[in-house]
C-alpha cells in the first residue's frame, strides 16, 4: 500500500487539509511531518467547519491514526486546547500519536519572535509571532527541548537553563525586556506532561512498522513549497522544510518508501506575510479573489494577498518536489470571470524568463507575462464530473496542466469534502 505525500504547490492555504481528509476513509495513518501551529487547515465535513492548526486533518476521519511527526515544534498549550474544542464536538482524539523527538515551543520562543519581527522593523519577516523560527532554531542551535525532556525534570531544567543563559541576555540588553526565570518555563511545560505521555511514542519505529504492514500513509506538509526554508522565497519562507523531502526528514522513513506526491494548488494564488509575489493584484481584481474566496487565515485572521495563476512557480513546485499529481482548489471562486489571466513566464528588466529565477533579486523584480484563458459564468459547484464542467473551465484546467507540467487529479468546486471532481484516484 501506498505512502503519498500532500503538500503545498504555492504560497500556502491552498486546501492541503481538504485534500488530506478526502483520503481519510483510505487511509490508515495521516502524519504532520513540519511546521507548527503557525499555519492552519480548515475542512468542512458535512457542513460543519473545522479549523485546525497543530493537529493532523486525519484527526477527523474515524480509523485513521493522526501522528504529529518529530518535525513538529509544538505548542502544549496549543495542541491541548485543540484537543480540548474537538471533543467538546464530539471528535475523538485518543487516537492521537505524538513523537518523542518533535520539539517544544516554549514561552521564551513566543516572546523572542514577537519582539525580534517588532525589532526588525521594515525588514520584518511577517511571521506569526508564535515562536515557530526560535524554536526552530533552537533545535539548529542544539538547546532546544524536545517532548522526551518533559518526562525528566533534571534534564528539563538543564536544557531551560541552558536555553535561557543567553536569551536573557538579549531580552534585558537588546529588547529592554524582564528576565524569564527557568521556573517559570518549566512549571509551564511540566503542567502537560501527564496529559501528554499516553499519546508519544517512537514514531519512526511506528511508521516504518506500519509500512511494512501495508498500510496506507498520508504524509501532510505544513505551510508550503514557496516558503520552504531552502526552496521557498528567502528570507521571507518558514523555519521548516515544507517540501517533500521534509517528509522524510520530518518522520522517519525513507525516500524509497514515498510512493506518489501530491501537491496542492488554488485555481488562482495568494500569499500572506511578506515578500516578492509576483502575481499580486492591489486593485478591484485582488479584492473580488480576496471576499469572493474568503481569503482570510485560518490562524491568524489575516486578509492574504491575492493574485492570479502563476504557471512559473507550479512548474517550480513540480520540480522541486518530484510531483506526480497535482489537486487544484477552488475553481468556484473564478466563475463569473469573462476572462482569466494565468502567468507563463516573467519580465526581468526586459528579459523573458521561462522558469523560477535563480537570483532572489530577479525574482524581486519579476512582472508576470500573461497568457487569458476563457472564463464561465455557469455554476460549477455540483459538478462531480469533469465532463460535468463548463467547456471554458476544461480547457482552463487542462491549459494549467500542460503549463504545470504536472497531471490534475482531483478539481475543487466547493468548501464541502463532497465537492470535489476526481479524475485520477490518489490512492
Amino acid at each position: 500500500m501506498p505512502a503519498v505525500v500532500v503538500l503545498g504547490a504555492q504560497w500556502g492555504d491552498e486546501g492541503k487539509g481538504k485534500a488530506t481528509d478526502q483520503l481519510g476513509d483510505r487511509t490508515d495513518y495521516v502524519v504532520k511531518f513540519n511546521g507548527g501551529n503557525n499555519a492552519g487547515h480548515t475542512v468542512v465535513i458535512g457542513g460543519e467547519k473545522y479549523a485546525l492548526h497543530l493537529l493532523p486533518s486525519g484527526i477527523l476521519s474515524p480509523g485513521v491514526v493522526p501522528v504529529i511527526g518529530n518535525g513538529v515544534v509544538i505548542d502544549l498549550e496549543v495542541l491541548f486546547s485543540e484537543v480540548d474544542a474537538l471533543e467538546a464536538r464530539g471528535v475523538a482524539t485518543d487516537r492521537l500519536v505524538v513523537s518523542s523527538a518533535a520539539h517544544v515551543i516554549a514561552p521564551y520562543h513566543r516572546t523572542l519572535d514577537k519582539v525580534t519581527e517588532r525589532f526588525l522593523g521594515k525588514r520584518r519577516i511577517g511571521t506569526t509571532g508564535r515562536g515557530i523560527g526560535p524554536a526552530y532554531a533552537d533545535k539548529i542551535n542544539r538547546v532546544g527541548v524536545r517532548i522526551q525532556d518533559l518526562f525528566d525534570e533534571n534534564i528539563l531544567r538543564q536544557k531551560v537553563e541552558g536555553a535561557l543563559d543567553q536569551k536573557n541576555h538579549l531580552l534585558l540588553k537588546v529588547y529592554n525586556r524582564r528576565a524569564i526565570t527557568v521556573e517559570e518555563t518549566v512549571e509551564d511545560l511540566l503542567r502537560h506532561a501527564e496529559r501528554l505521555r499516553p499519546h508519544v511514542a517512537d514514531t519512526p519505529l511506528l511508521l516504518n512498522g506500519a509500512l511494512d504492514e501495508g498500510k496506507t500513509l498520508v504524509f501532510e506538509a505544513g505551510q508550503a513549497t514557496m516558503l520552504d526554508i531552502d526552496h521557498g522565497t528567502y528570507p521571507f519562507v518558514t523555519s521548516s522544510s515544507a517540501t517533500a523531502g521534509g517528509a522524510c526528514t520530518g518522520s522517519g522513513i525513507g525516500p524509497t518508501r514515498i510512493d506518489r506526491v501530491v501537491g496542492v494548488a488554488k485555481a488562482y494564488t495568494t500569499r500572506v506575510g511578506e515578500g516578492p509575489y509576483p502575481t499580486e493584484l492591489f486593485d478591484d481584481d485582488g479584492e473580488w479573489l480576496r471576499s469572493t474566496g474568503g481569503e482570510y487565515g485560518t490562524t491568524t485572521g489575516r486578509p492574504r494577498r491575492t493574485g492570479w495563476y502563476d504557471a512559473v512557480v507550479a512548474r517550480y513546485s513540480s520540480r522541486i518536489n518530484g510531483l506526480t499529481d497535482l489537486v487544484v482548489t477552488k475553481l468556484d471562486v473564478l466563475t463569473g470571470r469573462d476572462r482569466i489571466p494565468v502567468a507563463v513566464a516573467y519580465d526581468v528588466d526586459g528579459r523573458r524568463v521561462d522558469e523560477m529565477p535563480d537570483d532572489q533579486s530577479d525574482f524581486h523584480h519579476a512582472k508576470p507575462v500573461y497568457e487569458h484563458l476563457d472564463g464561465w459564468s455557469e455554476d460549477i459547484s455540483g459538478a462531480r464530473e469533469f465532463d460535468d464542467l463548463p467547456k471554458a473551465a476544461q480547457r482552463y484546467l487542462l491549459e494549467l496542466e500542460q503549463m504545470s507540467g504536472t497531471r490534475i487529479s482531483s478539481i475543487g468546486v466547493g468548501p464541502g469534502r463532497e465537492a470535489t471532481i476526481v479524475r485520477h484516484e490518489l490512492l
